[in-house]
C-alpha cells in the first residue's frame, strides 16, 4: 500500500467520524482562516466556495440553527464573507457574540487609540495591520523574516502603557495585541449556555494555536474536537486541508438531507 493510499484511507476514516454525527443533538462550531476557507496572502483576499455557503446553510436548517463561526475575524468581516448567508458567530477570539440576529455584549473594552496609533506604526513594506478596535493584528505572512522584529516591536509599544493590560497572541504568521480575560474557548463556554446551541454535544473543527482554547474545554463540555492538519492529543480525527474540510461538512449536509 502507498503512502498515498494509507492518506486517502485516514481522510476517509475521519471524514466517515463528521459523518456518523446526529444534527439533531450537535452543535457544530467552526473555524474560518486555514479551516474552512484556504489562508491567503492577506485577510482580504480569501475566498468563500458557493458549496460551502449551501453546505452551512443547510446544516444551520438540519441543526435548527447550532451552526456557529468561531473566528478571529470581526463578526461584521465574517457577514461580508459568507453572504448573504448570516450564522451564529463568535468573533474577534471571543471579544464579539452573536446568537441569531441578537448580538452579545462581551463586555471587552478597544484598546487605547493611542496605543493601537503606536503599533499601527509597525508598518513596514509586506507588513498588513489590522485594526479591529478591540485588538490590533499584525501580520506578517509576506515577510515572515520580519516575525522577530515584529516581535520586538510589539514588546516596546505594549511597554509604553504600563497601565494598560494587554496580551499578544501568536497566530499563523500574525501577532495580536489584545485585552486578555477572553479567549474563543471562554467564548464558546458561553455560547453553549444559550438556545439553540445548549444541551447540545458541541464539534469544534480549528487549526491553529488560536484554537487550542476551545480544543481544552471540549472534555469539559462532553464535546468533540478536529483538528486540520496539527494532531493534538485527544482529537477524535485530523483533516488534512480546508478543502477536505468543506468535502466532509457537503456529504454531512447531503447525507442527513
Amino acid at each position: 500500500m502507498t503512502r498515498t493510499d494509507i492518506e486517502s484511507q485516514a481522510a476517509k476514516r475521519v471524514s466517515l467520524r463528521l459523518s456518523a454525527l446526529n444534527l439533531k443533538s450537535t452543535a457544530l462550531l467552526l473555524d474560518v482562516d486555514g479551516t474552512l476557507i484556504d489562508i491567503a496572502p492577506a485577510p482580504h483576499l480569501v475566498v468563500v466556495p458557493d458549496d460551502l455557503r449551501r453546505s452551512l446553510s443547510r446544516l444551520s436548517d438540519l441543526t435548527d440553527g447550532a451552526v456557529a463561526l468561531v473566528s478571529g475575524r470581526p463578526v461584521s468581516d465574517l457577514d461580508r464573507l459568507f453572504a448573504p448567508l448570516r450564522l451564529s458567530a463568535i468573533g474577534g477570539h471571543g471579544a464579539e457574540m452573536r446568537i441569531g440576529d441578537v448580538s452579545v455584549d462581551r463586555g471587552v473594552a478597544p484598546l487605547p487609540e493611542a496605543l493601537r496609533r503606536r503599533l499601527s506604526g509597525i508598518a513596514a513594506p509586506g507588513l498588513l495591520i489590522e485594526d479591529k478596535g478591540y485588538s490590533l493584528a499584525v501580520h506578517y505572512r509576506a515577510v515572515p523574516h520580519l516575525r522577530h522584529s515584529v516581535q520586538q516591536s510589539i514588546a516596546e509599544a505594549c511597554e509604553a502603557f504600563p497601565s494598560e493590560a494587554v496580551e499578544v497572541l501568536p497566530g499563523k504568521e500574525m501577532l495580536e495585541v489584545k485585552r486578555p480575560g477572553f479567549d474563543k474557548g471562554e467564548a464558546v463556554r458561553a455560547l453553549m449556555t444559550h438556545a439553540p446551541f445548549a444541551g447540545r454535544v458541541p464539534v469544534f473543527i480549528g487549526d491553529d494555536v488560536t484554537d487550542d482554547s476551545v480544543f481544552s474545554i471540549l472534555p469539559q463540555l462532553d464535546g468533540i474536537g478536529f483538528s486540520v492538519e496539527r494532531d493534538l492529543a485527544g482529537l477524535a480525527g485530523v483533516f488534512d486541508s480546508p478543502a477536505q474540510v468543506r468535502a466532509a461538512l457537503a456529504a454531512l449536509a447531503g447525507q442527513a438531507a
